[in-house]
């Protein structure tokens, strides 16, 4: 299995140890969009801390930037701990994850708003344009991903994101502060034969935010170059995926053009189906349902993704790749342009332990990954027949007499299984 990111894996530790003080806050009744709340008036706070400090203090007294730095890590804990109460406590919601998003735009800004005006108010010309790139960029970063993803293309990579930033401000901020006290505020750096000085206590906090100023604009540029790449090679891939076989994205390009119609099978003894000469995957406890084609025998297989503890991966639930049986039914993972424009599943946390699924080539047929409540184990479900069942197969028939631009899809096959009944349920429609 493929090893998580470095930042994912910090994360995660992080969240073992915050999650009995989330359980606490769960307990005393507080819902996912206080804890944002607070966590915006908290930055609301820094804001105030830093024009105070602009208006009252003087250029070489930089507690209130000490005092400032360590509220902003705080109110950065509450960035954590919202998504944390939502998963835990089982309150997510599509307006949660809206108000979060918001929420934590109108903090950075109102944060920088406040750095931007101690700097001014304290002669820092120069310091303050960098604070105002530095706060660009920080939008920009989270303005590609959020574009990006409402396009259908992931968009996580890149340095400085939220939590960098937050941290960066914060610590630098702090040790300003503490600096300041033990070497004074107006303490300045010289190189012999330079007359004048090149580092002071305040660039203690300067210098990094005008490293985030570079980074946090490079990021949101390699985001964009990034997405564009992907949509581009979408854009002008997709006859090319038709060629090659993967005909899921086929029954995508003509999602549009009709209703679903049901076709019904033909009761005849004499004709066998190309589905029920295939071979049918087996031997595997984490398999959820699998899909296959006329093309071949290769075989799609959707299973759960654990992570080495042996649970869910949350921010991955679902594993698919391939079963090559004309190679001698040897496992293969999907290619990048398989996995980005036609086999790979989206996923979205409804709630803990639900999770609501899609092939990134065909929206239209919604999957939901959750635990039954007839063996407590997870099942990926949907509706056929106007009746949510679990899914077994998806099976995608395509004849002869299609052209390469639009195959002639028959039928697209969903089979699966009645709990209540424990009797097998199919459902065949032309997308």
């Amino acid at each position: 299995m493929e090893k998580a990111p470095l930042r994912v894996r910090l994360q995660k530790g992080i969240y073992v140890v915050i999650d009995p003080f989330v359980k606490l806050l769960i307990k005393a009744g507080l819902t996912p969009n206080a804890v944002t709340t607070i966590g915006f008036a908290l930055n609301v706070g820094v804001t105030i801390i830093f024009i105070r400090g602009g208006e009252r203090g003087n250029r070489g007294d930089l507690s209130y930037v000490g005092w400032a730095g360590a509220l902003i890590l705080f109110a950065g804990l509450f960035d954590m701990l919202d998504g944390q109460v939502a998963r835990l406590g089982n309150m997510s919601s599509s307006f949660g994850a809206l108000y979060d998003s918001v929420l934590d735009r109108y903090s950075e800004l109102v944060m920088f708003f406040g750095i931007c005006y101690y700097l001014v108010a304290h002669h820092y010309f120069l310091s303050s344009i960098f604070a105002f790139i530095a706060m660009i960029g920080s939008m920009m970063v989270s303005y590609t991903r959020a574009r990006a993803e409402g396009l259908g293309i992931q968009c996580k990579d890149g340095l400085m994101q939220r939590p960098e930033r937050v941290i960066l401000i914060g610590i630098t901020a702090i040790a300003c502060g503490i600096t300041a006290h033990y070497i004074g505020g107006d303490h300045k750096w010289y190189i012999p034969g330079v007359s004048f000085h090149v580092l002071e206590t305040m660039s203690i906090f300067t210098v990094p935010i005008t490293v985030m100023a570079v980074l946090t604009n490079l990021t949101a540029i390699n985001r964009l170059r990034q997405a564009g790449k992907a949509l581009n090679h979408r854009d002008a891939g997709q006859k090319l995926l038709l060629l090659a076989g993967l005909l899921v994205l086929g029954i995508a390009t003509q999602a549009h053009e009709a209703p679903r119609k049901t076709v019904k099978p033909i009761a005849s003894a004499a004709v066998i189906d190309p589905q029920d000469t295939f071979p049918v995957p087996k031997g595997n406890d984490k398999q959820l349902f699998y899909l296959q084609r006329t093309s071949n025998t290769n075989t799609i297989i959707c299973e759960l993704n654990l992570n080495s503890k042996g649970e869910l991966d949350e921010d991955n639930p679902v594993h698919v790749c391939w079963i090559r049986y004309p190679e001698g039914g040897m496992r293969k993972e999907l290619n990048y342009i398989q996995r980005i424009f036609a086999y790979g599943i989206r996923s979205q946390m409804e709630s803990a332990g639900k999770y609501k699924l899609h092939f990134v080539s065909y929206r239209k047929q919604t999957l939901y990954l959750m635990k039954s409540t007839h063996d407590n184990k997870f099942h990926v479900y949907t509706h056929i027949n106007q009746k949510m069942v679990v899914l077994n197969r998806i099976f995608i028939r395509v004849d002869p007499g299609g052209t390469f631009w639009s195959p002639n899809i028959i039928y697209m096959e969903l089979k699966g299984r009645d709990e209540a009944t424990g009797k097998e349920v199919m459902e065949r429609f032309k997308p």
